[in-house]
């Protein structure tokens, strides 16, 4: 399915946005209803519960839109996230991570699942020791 350029990236920069909003919700909405993400391989989880879990863990999370790559069946949402680790448990760490999302598309432009992934272990090492200065 061709994608419809500007769409995908109006798309993807009211996602970017929701994730700033701190408002699962609004991840959510994005997405058809039962829409999951799946993060490095793992299980599929509905788009709202990875959205809750990410914004309580990191009550500041920042969420940077860094590219939108159009293939032909799904579109690739490249973002950088920062925050800190602050929310339940956390270790108080500060972590700047980037990755992607692929994501599949229905004919209404809404994410219907999305593979992300991250550098883990990277990921891993700044809860523990805090992101690198830039």
């Amino acid at each position: 399915m061709a994608h419809d350029d500007a769409r995908v990236r109006e798309l993807a920069a009211s996602y970017t946005a929701a994730w700033c909003s701190h408002d699962p919700a609004r991840v959510a909405a994005h997405f058809v209803p039962g829409g999951t993400i799946a993060i490095n391989g793992g299980e599929p989880v509905e788009a709202n519960e990875v959205a809750r879990s990410f914004i309580e863990a990191f009550p500041d999370i920042e969420v940077l839109l860094d590219d939108v790559v159009l293939n032909d069946q799904t579109v690739e949402y490249h973002w950088t996230f920062t925050g800190t680790n602050t929310g339940p448990g956390g270790t108080g760490n500060a972590v700047r991570i980037s990755g992607l999302e692929e994501w599949t598309l229905d004919d209404d432009g809404l994410v219907v699942e999305s593979r992300g992934s991250y550098d883990q272990d990277e990921y891993d090492r700044q809860l523990a020791h805090g992101a690198p200065d830039t």
